[in-house]
């Protein structure tokens, strides 16, 4: 069959994560991008290294097949320092069983990519896949691997070396603004390109902001900020009276926070929703969206925010944060990690029912230069130009 003939007929991508089902952003743009290539005609296969200890609920009856390569945990590498260590015959183990498992992710791996079509494709969404897909046998199928989080929030990770390390083996490297693109480029990595998220939804029916509530929706640990959320809110609820703080999420900090929450004499004005399962209902619900995050890259629950005509206050901690909101237009942004700032832009917005009206009704006209067909014509151009 011909590479045309193949285009023709849909594509076979392998998209391939840490995990099929973590929770965070890169599980949900990963499914989202599943969900819009299927409908495309294209044949997704989403693949997942290991098992998570935070599984997300991705519901029933997807429309793509998903496989995990290795049910369980993949065995950290054992590496011995020391005579103690050395005589430590567990860690010798656990190598063995970690050679093991790479061997049999390599096996599968090399399969599925014997079987796909002229003209497939593979992208790895995050670099600790890309350690192990690396190593399989990928018959000459274009890579594309992606960093979902700013060059800055990488640089202070140990991700930052290891996307030095394995993807100058990719045939792009994709990371989500052009800002970010070009710092990466000044560490001498010549495959780089960038690529906006997509909006994940586009409602018919948005807010009409009557509802004096503030939405912050994401995982409960220390990226997302939540207790730099907790200290402005302290600061910004005297000043707001009668509205509430509605936080979507569970994670692993999230007894300390509720500690934290009461020590701030929050309790009245604060409500912890859990996961929710239905996003576009408690976004239609707000009046405010409100992120505090230490690290991003393109966030997509501002892109759902301003897609539903939520006005949006955030810490400015990514060049995608500060591409997405227009400072002073359809949002407004603090100084990363300034809780007194942050406070201050919730004032506004809560206190100015014209001023909400005016930016969500921005928000919702600027944010649709990520509609998903948009982003999808550049996911074709680059699948055809790697293609060549």
């Amino acid at each position: 069959m011909s590479a045309d003939a193949a285009v023709t007929t849909g594509r076979d991508i392998f998209l391939i994560s840490n995990s099929v089902d973590e929770l965070g952003g890169v599980t949900t743009w990963s499914h989202q991008m599943a969900r819009m290539l299927t409908e495309r005609g294209h044949h997704v296969h989403v693949l997942g290294i290991c098992d998570t200890d935070t599984p997300a609920d991705l519901g029933t009856n997807l429309p793509y097949p998903t496989t995990t390569l290795h049910p369980g945990k993949v065995p950290s590498p054992f590496s011995p320092h020391g005579l103690k260590q050395r005589l430590k015959v567990s860690g010798y183990a656990r190598n063995a069983q970690r050679e093991a498992a790479i061997r049999g992710m390599k096996a599968k791996l090399d399969a599925l990519f014997a079987a796909a079509r002229p003209g497939a494709m593979i992208i790895v969404t995050q670099v600790w896949a890309m350690e192990f897909v690396r190593l399989a046998d990928r018959k000459d199928i274009p890579l594309i691997g992606m960093s979902h989080e700013s060059y800055e929030y990488s640089k202070d990770s140990s991700r930052f070396a290891r996307v030095k390390k394995y993807y100058p083996e990719a045939d792009r490297l994709l990371l989500l603004t052009q800002e970010d693109a070009d710092l990466w480029i000044l560490e001498k990595l010549n495959n780089v390109g960038f690529m906006p998220n997509p909006l994940p939804v586009w409602p018919e029916e948005p807010s009409k902001r009557e509802t004096k509530t503030v939405a912050c929706i994401g995982r409960l640990d220390d990226q997302k900020g939540i207790d730099m959320l907790l200290d402005a809110w302290a600061v910004a609820a005297p000043q707001a009276p009668g509205w509430t703080l509605k936080l979507y999420g569970k994670g692993e900090d999230e007894a300390e926070l509720r500690a934290q929450c009461t020590r701030l004499g929050l309790d009245g004005s604060v409500e912890w929703m859990g996961q929710t399962s239905d996003v576009p209902g408690a976004l239609r619900d707000s009046s405010v969206f409100v992120q505090s995050s230490r690290g991003e890259g393109f966030p997509l629950a501002l892109l759902e925010a301003m897609a539903f005509a939520v006005p949006c206050a955030a810490f400015d901690c990514a060049p995608g944060v500060r591409e997405i909101i227009r400072d002073g237009v359809d949002g407004l942004l603090a100084a990363p990690g300034n809780t007194a700032e942050l406070a201050r832009q919730l004032v506004r917005l809560t206190s100015n029912q014209e001023l909400r009206d005016r930016m969500g009704e921005a928000a919702r006209v600027n944010v649709a230069r990520y509609s998903k067909e948009t982003i999808l014509e550049k996911w074709e151009e680059l699948f055809a130009l790697l293609e060549r």
